[in-house]
């Protein structure tokens, strides 16, 4: 009767693959089977010295970078991200999360993880939006990984402008000094693995890299849903 009533409410409200859009099958959710296979994967959590960990290299010290996507622009990838940004789609970082979690476990570089911290929005933008699409694509890793996911202890201290068509230095400025830490005590000895939605320049990242790399013997690696870098 369940299952029959399932399918009544479906033909009226039909669940859409977030995608494509075409109707999801049975045992399907978010994004079809069709999607999952063909979105763009980087792998470059198989590889230590990647093009995401290289954006890094002489600026800031970390353990293992990676994304999950390749960003293109036009692409299902990037659509995407903005339904998970704009339009209150949270479902899409979770899952994601949760799919992204399930390689990692197979990465010699992403083991021994303590905690999940996601890339915080400052407390304005978090209240328009709703929520943090960062911290919705950690809850799904944290799911999958078994890894508890904290908010508390990095922090936004000021509001920022978007960094969507600014210059790698204008992007720089636009986040310096702009994170800290809270009970740094907490996380000395820690390995944190430090979530975005998408890396760029990754000048974000690395403005909370150095507030967290305040804290006492920590191992920091980074892990994000997509990156333009090393198309």
């Amino acid at each position: 009767m369940i299952s029959f009533f399932s399918d009544f409410i479906s033909l009226f409200f039909p669940n859409l693959c977030c995608a494509c859009e075409e109707s999801l099958h049975k045992n399907e959710e978010v994004i079809c089977m069709l999607c999952l296979n063909s979105l763009p994967k980087t792998d470059f959590h198989l590889n230590k010295e990647n093009p995401v960990a290289e954006i890094f290299w002489g600026k800031v010290q970390i353990h293992a970078a990676t994304a999950y996507y390749y960003f293109n622009k036009g692409s299902k990838v990037q659509y995407l991200i903005h339904q998970l940004k704009y339009k209150g789609r949270r479902e899409i970082g979770i899952f994601i999360g949760e799919q992204m979690g399930n390689e990692l476990k197979q990465s010699e570089f992403f083991k021994n993880i303590d905690l999940i911290i996601p890339v915080p929005l400052h407390p304005k933008k978090e209240r328009k939006r709703g929520y943090n699409q960062s911290e919705m694509f950690g809850l799904g890793l944290a799911k999958s990984l078994k890894i508890p996911l904290s908010s508390q202890f990095l922090v936004r201290k000021e509001f920022t402008d978007t960094q969507t068509k600014k210059s790698r230095s204008d992007r720089w400025k636009n986040v310096e000094n702009v994170f800290a830490i809270k009970n740094q005590e907490s996380l000395a000895g820690k390995h944190i693995l430090l979530v975005d939605d998408v890396i760029t320049t990754g000048s974000t990242l690395e403005a909370c890299i150095r507030a967290l790399s305040e804290i006492e013997n920590v191992t920091i690696s980074v892990s994000a849903i997509a990156t333009g870098v090393g198309l």
